[in-house]
């Protein structure tokens, strides 16, 4: 590298190995640039963030537009199976996928802490960059705050996502109907279980992993194959439970779920038992519930297993009609157990 003509402003590239975010990274001036062209425009890049503007300039797309935001605010930023960078792009795009739509571009905003490690922080990104790239999901905008020491936890990031939904597809929670088949695309538990291992410095013999995953790709599989689907759901915080109820609520159905029926590791399951916690409770990254007509069940359940992201699915329950939303569980010994709602957060800070 030449040396800098006398006179011109030099400032040497950043540290990524100690250095670390002061609050000049997000002043908006030359320090602030340095860290948007080295790290994130350096990992993230694509023509649409080249623009380099307050916004992208996105191409016109044919069918509704469906749009998604998500926080995420996870700890430890880090953990078997992914990190906040890779959550934050699957957990948007799953968001989109979902309502049936097929995710287009994402927008990041990264609140960072003073003091944070700009090493932790590239290999944040770099992870972001990844599993945005795999997904085929670009990271076409975005912006970069800072704040003082002790305000934050190190960082956080919100990600936006936009999507085209196709004619004919109206997915909701409110289209769940009495007869429906109840589907989960693998096993339960897996993320919030990850996560509580770290956290809590637990130790078990198979290691568990989180399902973190983007799930637009099994999607459209599904959609193909079983194209009169009620409702997708991906059952992230409040677990398996939560989602079920608020469908249960929209749809002002009853849904009883077949206990023996439901996908669950055997370290995720040893794990709940220790720490008292029921599976159906804990936050997954990476499952699909799906509704769809009885007679559409088994189409839907061959497309799910013929995906690498759905290998493992099952059928796990029905919905029935009940005024009263009840969701219920048929247990083991043939009685049944009423699945409610979280009174508290079992596992805060999840994603």
């Amino acid at each position: 590298m030449s040396k800098p003509e006398l006179g011109k402003h030099y400032s040497p590239p950043l540290n990524l190995q100690t250095g670390k975010v002061e609050l000049k990274h997000g002043a908006g001036g030359r320090a602030m640039q340095q860290l948007i062209s080295e790290l994130f425009a350096h990992e993230l890049g694509n023509a649409y963030l080249a623009q380099g503007d307050d916004g992208a300039r996105l191409p016109p797309a044919a069918g509704r537009l469906v749009m998604a935001t998500d926080a995420h605010v996870v700890s430890p930023l880090f953990f078997p199976g992914g990190d906040i960078g890779s959550l934050a792009v699957h957990g948007t795009i799953n968001d989109v996928a979902v309502m049936g739509a097929r995710p287009l571009y994402l927008a990041a905003a990264f609140i960072l802490e003073e003091g944070f490690a700009l090493a932790d922080l590239a290999r944040i990104v770099a992870s972001m960059a990844t599993a945005a790239r795999e997904a085929g999901v670009p990271v076409v905008t975005g912006d970069t705050k800072v704040v003082e020491r002790g305000k934050a936890d190190g960082v956080f990031i919100t990600t936006t996502g936009i999507g085209v939904l196709a004619d004919g597809i109206e997915l909701s929670g409110a289209n769940a109907r009495a007869g429906d088949a109840v589907l989960v695309s693998g096993p339960i538990g897996d993320h919030g279980m990850a996560i509580m291992s770290v956290r809590d410095s637990l130790a078990f013999d198979a290691p568990i992993v989180s399902d973190s995953a983007a799930l637009h790709g099994l999607i459209a599989d599904l959609l193909a194959a079983a194209p009169d689907i009620h409702v997708l759901r991906d059952p992230t915080r409040g677990g398996v439970a939560a989602t079920l109820n608020e469908i249960a609520q929209q749809s002002g159905v009853g849904i009883v779920l077949d206990e023996a029926s439901i996908p669950l590791r055997p370290a995720v399951a040893a794990a709940c038992e220790l720490l008292g916690l029921d599976p159906l409770n804990i936050a997954n990254e990476g499952r699909l519930l799906v509704f769809c007509p009885v007679g559409s069940a088994e189409r839907a359940l061959a497309a799910l297993r013929a995906h690498p992201l759905g290998r493992d699915a099952a059928r796990i329950g029905e919905v029935i009609a009940d005024a009263r939303r009840f969701v219920q569980m048929q247990t083991r010994f043939g009685g049944r157990r009423m699945i409610d709602w979280l009174s508290a957060d079992a596992l805060p800070r999840i994603c």
